[in-house]
């Protein structure tokens, strides 16, 4: 491939979902940033994404509990210090999106006072979930993609995919291997271009799309763990894959999830019969964490053979349910279900990859001038509900500006390395 660049930046994000954008606009303030999507900018995982973000606004809640319930979650192999550092910066993230423009949801207290409307998921012990409706990923990605689209220093790549990383030994240069730029196939020209850059930065979401049955976009095949194994970084926990519990089973929707809030405000899983379940498997019921609920549901489909579970919010009132799940509502009221009458058919379906590049507590890989978002130190066997946008939309990003900055510092001892996933 050509080595000579056709373009050059101070920092290449590869990947255009909350975590990439997030970190393009604090970085543009000093920087000049180029920004690739796959894709249309808004085809990316963020957009889909429903339930909300996770972080203590509650007086009776703590950052401590935070910190337990992720550890709880993750079969007791997170990394504390990780869990820690993103429990306790969660809400000032959560700030700077407000700051942005996100409209959570809020509500008014029995004292006149204004508050943000929590509600509470599977896993978690308080509500802590900000929201925007059943709709969060698309709030958050919406804004950020209008404030990017209007910065000066921004540049943003549409239909275009990174090939490869472009590893300063593998062309001839001098010096301390390091990533220099990346090989990018341009789909609108239909050719491959160079990209050089003082630090690439992969944002490139999971790989859940490998599998049948998945809520994930076709833009989440995986790309960024193989561009990085190949330029050398270590790679791990791959084998551990989420599946969310509730996707909507109708041949005319496969990817479409029900989001955890459903359950948090109340929805039962039922059987065909109609009687519950999840008692029977965990004294939490329906707000066990995702692992214990998804291989709950899928007991009892092969059990019973049948082919689906239900889920079933129709006890609570008409008018909150189509308060707090209104995009819910309207997409399956199109497939001839009504959330507030019928039990909705739900399966697992493949979710998150928790695994991914080894990175440090600054985002450094194995490779200098090479940056990754990190998050499967936080999850590791299995991830709760509402890390996803929280995690995505900046705690790790922003705080990789804050600390490190976008170019590498001195190397990081490899032991101090953890496993991050793709977001």
């Amino acid at each position: 491939m050509n080595t000579t660049p056709d373009f050059s930046c101070d920092v290449l994000i590869i990947g255009s979902g909350a975590a990439g954008l997030s970190l393009a606009l604090r970085l543009a303030e000093h920087s000049s940033v180029t920004v690739l999507s796959k894709g249309p900018i808004s085809e990316g995982s963020t957009f889909y994404a429903q339930g909300g973000i996770a972080a203590v606004f509650d007086e009776t809640d703590s950052i401590e509990s935070h910190v337990e319930d992720t550890l709880i979650a993750g079969a007791g192999l997170c990394d504390r210090h990780a869990v820690t550092f993103v429990a306790s910066n969660a809400r000032s993230c959560v700030q700077w999106l407000i700051d942005q423009g996100v409209l959570f949801d809020t509500q008014v207290q029995a004292n006149g006072e204004e508050s943000y409307h929590l509600t509470r998921e599977g896993g978690h012990s308080h509500r802590r979930i900000l929201h925007a409706a059943d709709a969060t990923g698309k709030a958050v990605e919406t804004t950020l993609v209008d404030k990017a689209l209007a910065h000066p220093n921004i540049r943003i790549l549409e239909r275009s995919n990174a090939v490869d990383l472009i590893v300063s030994d593998k062309i001839g240069l001098p010096g301390t291997r390091r990533v220099v730029g990346a090989w990018i196939w341009n789909r609108n020209k239909e050719r491959v271009e160079t990209c050089s850059a003082k630090a690439v930065v992969l944002a490139t979401g999971g790989a859940a799309k490998v599998y049948q049955y998945t809520t994930n976009p076709d833009v989440s095949s995986g790309d960024g763990i193989a561009m990085a194994w190949r330029a050398g970084c270590r790679v791990a926990n791959l084998e551990f894959n989420q599946f969310h519990p509730t996707a909507l089973y109708h041949p005319q929707a496969r990817n479409f999830l029900l989001t955890e809030a459903l359950r948090g405000e109340g929805a039962h899983l039922k059987r065909p019969d109609g009687t519950r379940f999840m008692p029977d498997f965990d004294e939490r019921g329906e707000l066990a964490p995702r692992d214990i609920v998804a291989r709950a549901i899928d007991h009892e489909m092969k059990r019973l053979g049948v082919d689906c579970m239900f889920l079933d919010i129709s006890h609570k009132p008409e008018a909150f349910v189509r308060q707090h799940f209104p995009m819910i509502y309207e997409k399956l009221l199109g497939l001839g279900i009504d959330l507030t009458k019928d039990p909705v058919p739900v399966v697992p379906a493949a979710h998150y990859t928790c695994g991914g590049v080894m990175v440090d507590d600054n985002g450094r890989t194995d490779v200098d001038g090479f940056i990754r978002h990190r998050r499967s130190q936080l999850h590791r066997a299995a991830r709760r509900e509402s890390y996803g946008v929280e995690l995505v939309a900046g705690v790790p990003g922003l705080w990789l500006v804050r600390r490190g900055g976008y170019y590498p510092a001195p190397a990081a001892r490899s032991e101090g390395r953890h496993a991050a996933s793709m977001g």
